[in-house]
């Protein structure tokens, strides 16, 4: 809609009155629509899936923007998709497209979207998608939906995918929920379940999604062992919650990490726990921070980091 060129060739369509590309009329109705909408049921969600660079898709009318609540943020999907089918051995060359989304991530309220689009016309399940044996698979897809709810932005999951459904999104017949008497599927279940309770208790992973306040790197270098860790802050700074994942199936001894405060760190998800049919490799539930600077900071943690997997930790 907001192109005159958009899938025509030269010569196909006519530009506008001041000479360029955009659609003026399509954009005026769109700022119409969201104004009216919010103006008569306020608190609703309106969602643009906009996949061009176009600016402000999600600023307010009064600074020229179209007015949506959101945006799809389709950069982060290609880029997690793509990094996510790659075998782990080549993921180092690949680390960018862990990092990249962050430099544009407050342009826009984003949210992540892993939806129908993804899983349908021969693009296969988002299961399928992963590389390895089953074990791999699942221990990737829990990888990307901890990584996704660690992530700034707000979160978009297609039906089929909380439970690891192995076929295509078909329009003509249900999911297979029978897949879910099977304890790698209902493993999966089970992280989402925990996943969405988490992301509801803890104000740091949900109250600051479009502004750098609530984002915090501790370390993006790391590509030789295909590891990232960062940190989600709520309004007042005060609530943390620390990432860290690993994208090999290679568990980490002894890997040390930056914090913020001394203490005690509860690992508050970890999904590889046997709970969600994972290896059970981890730290026993919390660990002691020492006092050895790393990463910037006067802490850290000497932790266990489990294959193919994301750990929350959070200071007692």
């Amino acid at each position: 809609m907001l192109y005159l060129d958009y899938s025509r060739k030269e010569g196909q369509w006519v530009h506008n009155k001041y000479g360029g590309r955009e659609n003026l009329e399509a954009i005026a109705f769109l700022k119409d629509t969201t104004r009216l909408m919010h103006q008569y049921y306020p608190g609703i969600l309106t969602i643009a899936e906009e996949s061009t660079a176009y600016p402000g898709v999600t600023a307010d009318l009064a600074y020229g923007g179209l007015g949506f609540s959101l945006k799809w943020n389709m950069g982060w999907m290609h880029d997690m998709l793509q990094y996510f089918s790659k075998d782990p051995i080549h993921r180092t060359h690949h680390h960018n497209n862990l990092t990249f989304a962050l430099l544009y991530a407050f342009t826009e309220r984003f949210l992540l979207p892993l939806s129908h689009d993804e899983v349908v016309h021969g693009k296969s399940s988002l299961l399928h998608k992963m590389p390895g044996d089953d074990w791999q698979k699942f221990s990737n897809l829990r990888l990307l939906y901890g990584l996704m709810y660690g992530f700034p932005g707000k979160k978009l999951l297609f039906m089929g995918g909380e439970f690891a459904q192995r076929n295509e999104w078909n329009h003509e017949q249900s999911l297979d929920w029978h897949l879910t008497q099977f304890p790698p599927h209902a493993g999966m279940q089970k992280w989402i379940s925990d996943l969405n309770y988490i992301y509801k208790k803890e104000s740091a992973l949900h109250q600051v999604d479009f502004y750098y306040s609530g984002f915090e790197w501790i370390d993006f270098h790391d590509k030789a062992s295909s590891v990232i860790t960062f940190m989600r802050k709520s309004n007042d700074g005060k609530e943390k919650v620390i990432i860290v994942c690993n994208f090999t199936p290679v568990p980490r001894q002894n890997y040390r990490i930056g914090v913020p405060d001394a203490g005690l760190y509860r690992e508050i998800l970890n999904s590889d726990s046997s709970y969600y049919d994972g290896s059970n490799v981890g730290n026993e539930g919390e660990i002691k921070a020492d006092t050895i600077s790393c990463h910037n900071r006067k802490f850290s943690l000497n932790l266990t980091l489990p294959p193919l997997a994301a750990v929350f930790l959070k200071h007692v």
